[in-house]
């Protein structure tokens, strides 16, 4: 499992195209492109993916040497920012506009990062454009790669030379065996104060302001035989609500430590429990296929708010209806009340999560399953399973060999899941299910 997804931050001046070609990368429409300089004022952030390699993009406003209104010096200090976090930079002049004073700047801001990157030269949409990519090499070094973004000219040679700059995605953590566990959720839950209640050190400044998390913090200990890393994160908003700047930033980080992430803890606010936020950060955990428990805290609030576990359990199921038989904890970072289930619930789902089945368990559950209720036929074809393995650990992941696995209904799908859970458990963990053809 890769610890994270690599970062790139796009940089350059105003106008270069760094929108245009941040959708070409992410292969849709998202930034805002127009003709009109410093369109883009604070760094948008999405996952994207070349050839089967995932990356975490980010965009980025524009850079000018001299300010034409108030708000350039915070768009400079988040590009500052994005590069900072970045593990490599794209950075984009305009083949067509030749050198300005705004590309020195950004390219001085890259170049004192220390971080890797390559020089875009984008625009270069003609042969003499090509040619004038050459220019470059009064600012720096770097071998100009000439692109069109809009014409999509030259992507695949920029980003395989981006792709020789990003670190592989192995980690110490990963090598020493390592559960590396996020504390997710809304700003003000408790995150910090949880974190410093786990691990008994003043780490993570407990603040009853939201949002005082700014950065993820990382904090290891062992229990019970096993290395535990927490990643305290900063709270995550609505997308619509995420405020502009620094809270954005964080925003970015808490979804790269989902990613990074084995197991995630899902912290939840007892006198404001399951809100469509919560809900919305929930499936940023299951779009990653993270081992998951769902942590309420501030419990020691729950009678004045009229709550038992019954009604609280409850509101959970109902808000998290694409979580599967996770577990719920009940805690009070403040009073310690319950802390001490966190990391024993963190080592079990480890458990569900790491476990591999044998091929005769896993073979004679599924055509138990098959044998009492077979995939329904459409029309003439049935559909027929033929072979299954599991794949992978982590999250545990099985493939299906099949004919016409496309007829294969997503109801069936969630029977044969259903069956290996009710078999061997899995509690906290998602389940891939990878149906692919092969005929008898």
């Amino acid at each position: 499992m890769s610890s994270r997804l690599p970062i790139v931050a796009i940089v350059g001046r105003p106008n270069v195209g760094k929108s245009t070609l941040y959708n070409r990368l992410a292969g849709r429409r998202v930034a805002i492109v127009s003709d009109v300089p410093g369109t883009t004022r604070d760094r948008v952030s999405m996952d994207a993916e070349w050839n089967g390699n995932r990356f975490m993009l980010v965009d980025t406003g524009g850079i000018e040497e001299r300010p034409g209104d108030l708000l350039w010096e915070d768009v400079r200090a988040q590009t500052a920012r994005a590069i900072a976090d970045a593990d490599a930079v794209i950075l984009v002049v305009d083949a067509s506009a030749g050198i300005s004073p705004g590309d020195a700047e950004a390219t001085d801001l890259v170049r004192r990062s220390g971080k890797p990157y390559v020089l875009a030269a984008n625009k270069a949409d003609n042969p003499g454009r090509e040619l004038a990519a050459s220019d470059f090499y009064q600012l720096t070094t770097a071998d100009p790669v000439p692109i069109s973004a809009y014409h999509e000219r030259g992507i695949s040679d920029l980003i395989e030379k981006l792709f020789e700059l990003l670190p592989s995605q192995s980690s110490d953590d990963e090598a020493s065996g390592s559960i590396r566990v996020a504390l997710v959720g809304r700003p003000n839950v408790g995150k910090s104060a949880l974190m410093n209640a786990l691990t008994g050190e003043d780490r993570a400044i407990v603040s009853p302001i939201p949002g005082t998390t700014r950065d993820s913090i990382d904090s290891r200990f062992s229990y019970e035989g096993h290395d535990l890393t927490f990643l305290d994160t900063a709270g995550l908003r609505r997308r619509g609500r995420t405020e502009q700047g620094i809270e954005k930033y964080s925003a970015i980080r808490t979804i790269g430590a989902i990613e990074r992430a084995h197991i995630c803890i899902l912290l939840l606010d007892a006198t404001e429990l399951a809100t469509a936020q919560d809900a919305h950060i929930g499936g940023f955990i299951d779009e990653a296929s993270r081992g998951t428990l769902i942590v309420i805290n501030k419990w020691d609030l729950a009678r004045q708010h009229e709550l038992d576990r019954d009604k609280a359990a409850a509101l959970v199921a109902a808000r998290f209806k694409f979580f599967h038989d996770v577990p719920l904890l009940f805690t009070s970072a403040l009073t310690g009340m319950g802390v001490s289930e966190v990391p024993a619930t963190v080592v079990s789902v480890w458990d569900q999560f790491s476990r591999r089945l044998t091929r005769e368990e896993l073979s004679r559950t599924v055509f138990d399953a098959v044998g009492a209720n077979p995939p329904p036929s459409q029309g003439s074809v049935r559909p027929r399973i033929y072979r299954v393995q599991q794949t992978r650990t982590a999250p545990p992941t099985f493939e299906f060999s099949s004919r016409h696995p496309e007829l294969i209904h997503f109801s069936y799908r969630r029977y044969l899941e259903n069956r290996l859970r009710d078999q061997f458990g899995f509690r906290g963990s998602p389940l891939r299910m990878q149906f692919v053809s092969r005929e008898a």
